[in-house]
């Protein structure tokens, strides 16, 4: 990877990293399912005009839109909202490899090979000791609902495989456009509006980061980055994302982490690196019939 395109990947992990903080100033200004509303409805109206028509049928773009765009980002901002800290969900929400990983065994019938049974069994120790810690001096609410949101995550992750979008950008778009009514609608019936009515430049900009800056420059970015290299290249700069998302949360909401969580959060981001980075060397030393081509193409 070129040193710019490595930067690029960098400037996306932290991009997503600070997301979570972000995400606390907006959830501050708004309910939860509101201010995801909002900010698909941000994501989507402007972009609509410049990306085209959706090269993908519609039935993937409805279904991606209802598990992603409505089902994970209500769990996750009812569950950041509930009191779940913005670091450590930024960690626990990378679960979400260990229920693509299960539901492509089932759904798609891809066996998970040693390395990856390896890597789930380590995260899902490090994600057993960070619920048990929390749960010993908070709610476990917040924590079951954002291992919802990446439970949801994964689901999408698979309907994304059956789907193949050649841009990654256009596909969010309208997957953004898809969850905009719906969220509207659950938002209408189970929480209060009225925070539309008092909008301020805090809410404002926490919508703007999270649907133009997070959304359609983090996927841009990253889509261009797929096209140009293997996903064993760039797959594990998202291990970043939880690292910028605890540096972030503890630099700008004073969060800290026990020694056990961080410990355990070493656990989790080893259980995740060790497939991706054992599974690229052996991509590189594998004897091919013919040449990888590059995810995206």
């Amino acid at each position: 990877m070129s040193p710019r395109h490595l930067l690029l990947a960098v400037l996306v992990a932290a991009i997503w990293g600070f997301n979570f903080v972000v995400l606390k100033v907006g959830l501050d200004e708004f309910p939860p399912i509101l201010f995801s509303a909002l900010r698909f409805l941000a994501a989507a109206v402007p972009a609509l005009f410049f990306v085209g028509r959706p090269s993908v049928p519609w039935r993937w773009i409805i279904s991606v839109g209802l598990v992603l765009g409505v089902a994970k980002f209500s769990f996750l901002f009812i569950g950041l909202k509930a009191g779940m800290p913005s670091g450590l969900s930024s960690l626990v929400l990378q679960s979400q490899v260990i229920f693509t990983t299960v539901f492509a065994a089932i759904v798609l019938r891809e066996r998970p090979k040693p390395v990856q049974i390896t890597g789930i069994a380590l995260a899902v120790a490090g994600i057993g000791v960070i619920a048990w810690d929390y749960g010993l001096s908070s709610p476990l609410l917040g924590f079951a609902l954002i291992i919802a949101a990446a439970a949801c995550w994964g689901v999408s992750n698979v309907l994304m495989r059956y789907a193949r979008p050649a841009d990654t950008l256009r596909f969010m778009v309208w997957v953004s456009a898809v969850a905009v009514l719906p969220l509207f609608a659950l938002s209408a019936l189970t929480e209060d509006m009225s925070a539309l009515g008092r909008l301020d430049w805090s809410g404002a900009a926490a919508v703007g980061y999270v649907a133009w800056i997070s959304t359609l420059l983090g996927f841009g970015i990253w889509g261009f980055l797929l096209r140009q290299y293997e996903s064993s290249v760039v797959a594990p700069f998202s291990l970043l994302v939880p690292v910028f998302g605890m540096l972030s949360a503890w630099a700008f909401l004073g969060e800290d982490l026990s020694g056990l969580q961080a410990a355990a959060g070493g656990l989790v981001l080893a259980g995740l690196a060790i497939p991706l980075l054992l599974g690229r060397r052996a991509a590189r030393t594998a004897v091919l019939p013919e040449p990888l081509v590059p995810a995206g193409r």
